[in-house]
């Protein structure tokens, strides 16, 4: 049985997952805005999988028998001056996630919550992939500056991303 406390925090941060889907898709639009085809699609799958990670946590608590809570998501931004910016806002933003899933992980082992260890162990995994590819793109981008050609080509390596639905996924948006 999951406690009050967990089945609070966890559903909390089954809203910050959604406000990560929102923060996604307005990169998305900002990167077209930018005349950036392969970011936009990039974002577009982060978004997607952002939908994927709130509808887990969605699936859990409701099989826990929680009753969810979805709260009005706040304005995200949707301004940018170039892709390196927004690179970088994406890598602070998973880095705050890391921060959240780290601190649920420890409030399950505190409680002994065996199975929200269990389900939490997916994300801390799933974390480390996230900051290791922003980090790789805004060195990337850092190494070829405000050169345009150099930002095309790393465009064009974004526009290769392709959404690839987790098994056992219950959105496949």
């Amino acid at each position: 049985m999951i406690s009050k406390q967990m089945s609070d925090a966890l559903n909390k941060h089954m809203n910050l997952e959604l406000y990560s889907a929102h923060l996604y898709l307005a990169m998305s639009s900002c990167s077209n805005d930018l005349g950036l085809k392969g970011a936009a699609n990039w974002f577009f799958v982060q978004y997607r999988e952002e939908m994927i990670h709130f509808m887990k946590f969605y699936g859990y608590l409701t099989d826990q028998g929680v009753v969810i809570s979805l709260n009005a998501s706040e304005a995200v931004p949707n301004q940018y001056k170039s892709l390196l910016e927004m690179m970088q806002n994406t890598l602070v933003h998973e880095q705050l996630i890391t921060s959240c899933i780290n601190e649920l992980s420890e409030q399950a082992v505190r409680e002994k919550d065996y199975a929200s260890q269990i389900f939490l162990q997916w994300f801390v995994t799933e974390q480390i992939e996230e900051e290791n590819n922003d980090r790789d793109l805004i060195a990337k981008l850092k190494l070829v500056g405000d050169n345009g050609h150099g930002i095309l080509m790393i465009d064009g390596e974004m526009g290769q991303r392709v959404f690839v639905v987790p098994p056992g996924s219950v959105l496949a948006v």
